[in-house]
């Protein structure tokens, strides 16, 4: 499996297991989620993402029940905060919300910590833009946890690139990442600037819902389905690998996040490390999720 490096100090797995629907499995019991991590370290994917958010705000204490220390010193562990929502430990707000207060960051560094039973996150990621932030302290918070060495590296999702500037612009620590989606169903990001910006600093882009969420699967999308069966029956891959690798062909070294709580599908997300689109068979696939040819 290929590495991405994202500073001097910190690099991740080109495939990343997405941890958000964890807590939506029958079975949370820490050998079953043991497992899917040894699934994944299988194939060289080490890298596991989590946000404070996921699963009610229980996801990254069921990941913490399930680390031992050997087990932690083999993955990388990312984590998002920002976003606060009526559940769980926030069951009493009435509304959903952001908050980059430095207040809120720290305590939610700390709540992840301790729900993951960790001494440091390896990446942070503010998980939402924040109509409200301001950028100087937001951006004084995260070089503090920098400083603290609670964590490793930070970076933002969702954010466009004025916002990265506004924030980066703060900051002493250069931002390391931006988590944002981009899939054959939702591919703007390639041409609307996203991608270009990030490209032109050397920033590796992670991508979320490279799967579209699963509805590259209906039956709306029944030309790029038999498309991507096509080519995965050239590489005996199944057709989301050969959707995740249309990603992985970008010169911009884009990390998807893929989550399944499948053991077996677990076991083939490195299937798309196998697929090697060209160009005329990556504007196939391109073609058929734009609905029209390029212009």
């Amino acid at each position: 499996m290929d590495r991405i490096a994202l500073n001097d100090t910190l690099e991740l797995s080109r495939l990343v297991y997405g941890m958000w629907r964890i807590g939506d499995d029958d079975n949370t019991a820490p050998d079953h989620v043991r497992a899917k991590i040894e699934a994944c370290l299988d194939q060289g994917i080490t890298t596991m993402d989590q946000a404070d958010i996921y699963g009610g705000y229980e996801a990254e204490e069921i990941l913490g029940n399930a680390l031992t220390p050997e087990l932690r010193n083999q993955i990388e562990i990312v984590t998002k905060c920002d976003i606060v929502a009526p559940a769980g430990r926030y069951a009493g707000k009435r509304v959903k919300y952001y908050d980059t207060s430095r207040a809120h960051l720290i305590r939610s560094v700390d709540h992840s910590l301790r729900l993951m039973k960790i001494d440091h996150i390896d990446l942070l990621l503010i998980h939402r833009p924040d109509p409200l932030m301001d950028a100087c302290e937001t951006g004084a918070a995260l070089d503090e946890l920098i400083d603290s060495g609670k964590v490793r590296a930070v970076g933002v999702s969702n954010f466009r690139p004025w916002d990265w500037k506004l924030l980066q612009a703060s900051m002493k620590t250069p931002l390391a990442t931006n988590q944002i989606e981009i899939s054959l169903l939702c591919p703007a990001p390639l041409t609307n600037g996203d991608v270009a910006f990030h490209q032109r600093h050397g920033q590796p882009l992670m991508a979320w819902s490279p799967l579209g969420g699963g509805a590259l699967f209906d039956a709306s999308n029944a030309g790029l389905r038999a498309k991507l069966s096509e080519i995965g029956a050239q590489f005996a891959v199944d057709d989301a690998a050969v959707a995740v690798a249309w990603l992985l062909a970008h010169p911009s070294r884009i990390l998807p996040v893929l989550g399944t709580n499948n053991l077996d599908r677990i076991a083939r997300i490195g299937d798309a490390a196998k697929v090697h689109l060209d160009r005329e068979t990556w504007f196939e696939l391109y073609t058929e999720a734009l609905g029209h040819e390029v212009p």
